[in-house]
């Protein structure tokens, strides 16, 4: 049995149970691996923090955020695509408890539900497949750094099109459009790229949501921007909104970008990652902006369970 322990939780959900991870196999065969037939989600679980426990070394608590609103932006990506799994919303959350409790994790960690064409049929024929659900954790703390500005460049690769892929599913095959967006920053020494549509607006970073801050004004791409609907991107205009900051969902240019007071990007795997260069031009002064630390800020009381007012938010483990 091949060893995972270091890069994953040793249970996960497949073929309807909860099995070692080594007994999850596909065949080379399966129709998601070739043609990138499938959709996915990502869930991140935090471990929470007591300021008052006097409890010198507290047993960890996780919790997840906001599960109930991936799992229906997951069922909804599964619509766009016109296939459904023989799980409820519910019975996807249960899954998902369940496999965190038999995973007892103790740090923060990540879970990556998919439901894939599992069929082995050769042909790319989306109404002749039939969807399976897996669903596997890995221990996950900074996916992009937060402490120190992230250094951005606006990426050669246009993002899809809701036309071409459907922009607002996260669908598999899609993410050929991230990777080659990422993957042609970082070999530039960049931290991450952010991607313009094909009519020239900033849209989001490769696997991010983007905001920035012009004279107090909180602005992200619209909804309409083939940008991903994103579950941390809602919480952050909800907190801003709690916090008396405007916000604008709007169409974003290059050049706004270069002359924002702040930017920043969010997203289950950024999380709240500040922004302080795109294409070698620095964001005001380099340094986190006043709006992007209160958000910040607040998101990370929130998921560390030291604000009781969106405990609504987590689901304790």
């Amino acid at each position: 049995m091949t060893n995972n322990s270091k890069i994953s939780f040793p249970y996960v959900f497949f073929k309807g149970k909860i099995v070692p991870i080594g007994e999850a196999k596909v065949s080379i065969m399966t129709n998601a691996l070739q043609y990138g037939t499938g959709i996915f989600g990502g869930i991140r679980g935090y471990v929470q923090e007591n300021p008052k426990s006097k409890i010198q070394n507290p047993k960890k608590e996780v919790a997840i955020f906001r599960i109930a609103d991936h799992y229906q932006r997951f069922l909804k990506s599964l619509n766009i695509l016109n296939k459904t799994i023989p799980y409820s919303h519910k019975k996807l959350v249960d899954i998902t408890i369940e496999l965190a409790k038999k995973n007892a994790p103790d740090t923060d960690c990540y879970f990556r539900p998919l439901a894939y064409a599992s069929n082995l049929g050769l042909s790319p024929n989306l109404h002749e497949a039939v969807f399976d659900f897996a669903i596997y954790m890995i221990p996950l703390g900074e996916y992009l750094p937060i402490h120190k500005g992230l250094k951005l460049m606006i990426s050669n690769w246009i993002r899809i099109s809701d036309v071409m892929i459907p922009a607002r599913a996260k669908v598999t095959g899609a993410y050929i459009n991230s990777s080659l967006a990422k993957g042609d920053a970082e070999s530039l020494g960049f931290d991450d790229a952010l991607m313009m549509t094909s009519e020239g607006h900033i849209t989001e970073g490769s696997a991010a949501n983007f905001f920035m801050v012009r004279d107090g004004v909180l602005i992200t791409p619209s909804n309409y921007s083939d940008i991903l609907e994103g579950i941390t991107r809602r919480s952050i205009i909800q907190l801003a909104r709690d916090l008396h900051i405007p916000v604008e969902e709007r169409e974003v240019d290059r050049s706004e970008v270069y002359i924002s007071d702040e930017c920043f990007l969010s997203g289950t795997g950024a999380q709240v990652a500040w922004i302080s260069e795109v294409d070698g031009r620095k964001i005001r002064d380099g340094k986190i902006g006043p709006v992007t630390g209160k958000l910040q800020k607040l998101f990370f009381d929130i998921v560390r369970g030291r604000n009781n007012k969106y405990k609504n938010w987590l689901t304790k483990i």
